[in-house]
């Protein structure tokens, strides 16, 4: 073996006893996400319970304070803030005094993305190095088609982003050719502001939070097949949002438990979108209960 060769180490990985068990698991992230966001864009004030205090949902807090919207934290919990009030804007938000930082975030940069095509003035959205190697040309193609204005490095259009948004964005019918939430959550963010029906249809649906979250803040969203669509001119009620557990985190525990006969566990207030329980789904197949 050459000097250059990496170390190698020996493990050994005894299996478990059977066990039971009852526990809960921190707020879904891109529930979080939204939960700010879109209390941002209501109409009034929003407590915001089990909030995912994670560096990328801070940084979209940070971004939304950055735009003028006041957000409180009410209480912490042992990872960090986990309720907060947030005191929406109804989308007449103010421009940054500098550069908004998403630091690794990407559902930060790119659903804000949409929500600044429809402002009227400049932003310039940021990351770290990893962030800053990521492609929002799909997300600035469609938001581009309505009006908005937005320049990044390359054809990839990578951050740094500046986004020049407008109160006349045009309503557009968007064929993706990816199914991606945060872009079809970007273009419809827009369509929240665009004159008339915006749609986007998506080879086959993603996960689909955000039309979930507009609909219980009143916002009408219709679904057909693969198309979603919206329409311009509504304004999110002010509501409060309780932020489920993250079946990615429960992952974790759920197959430590199916791969042990005899093992039972219980998961406590973990949200069960239909489109977010693959896994559960999967070990069902293989015979867990």
């Amino acid at each position: 073996m050459s000097s250059s060769s990496p170390s190698l180490s020996t493990y050994r990985v005894r299996a478990i006893e059977p066990f039971s068990a009852e526990l809960s698991v921190p707020g879904d992230k891109s529930i979080s996400h939204r939960a700010v966001m879109f209390g941002a864009l209501s109409n009034g004030p929003c407590v915001i319970e089990g909030f995912l205090p994670s560096a990328d949902c801070w940084c979209t807090v940070e971004a939304m304070r950055a735009l003028g919207v006041e957000i409180e934290v009410l209480e912490e919990s042992d990872w960090g803030p986990s309720k907060l009030l947030v005191h929406g804007r109804g989308g007449q938000l103010e421009a940054p005094g500098g550069p908004i930082n998403c630091g690794n975030s990407g559902t930060t940069m790119r659903l804000l993305s949409g929500i600044l095509a429809a402002q009227p003035f400049e932003t310039e959205l940021i990351g770290d190095e990893s962030l800053s190697r990521r492609p929002m040309d799909r997300v600035a193609g469609p938001l581009r088609q309505m009006g908005a204005t937005i320049e990044g490095r390359g054809e990839r259009c990578t951050a740094p982003i500046r986004i020049t948004g407008t109160r006349d964005l045009t309503p557009i019918a968007y064929q993706s050719p990816v199914a991606s939430a945060q872009v079809k959550s970007a273009i419809l963010l827009a369509g929240l502001y665009a004159n008339g029906k915006t749609s986007v249809t998506e080879p086959y649906l993603s996960r689909d939070h955000t039309e979930r979250m507009l609909k219980y803040l009143l916002v009408k969203t219709v679904r057909e097949g693969s198309t979603v669509s919206i329409w311009g001119g509504q304004k999110p009620e002010s509501r409060d949002i309780r932020v489920p557990g993250d079946i990615s985190s429960a992952a974790f525990w759920i197959v430590a438990a199916a791969a042990r006969p005899g093992s039972r566990l219980r998961v406590r207030d973990v949200g069960l979108n239909p489109t977010r329980t693959g896994i559960l789904s999967a070990l069902t197949r293989m015979g867990a209960r």
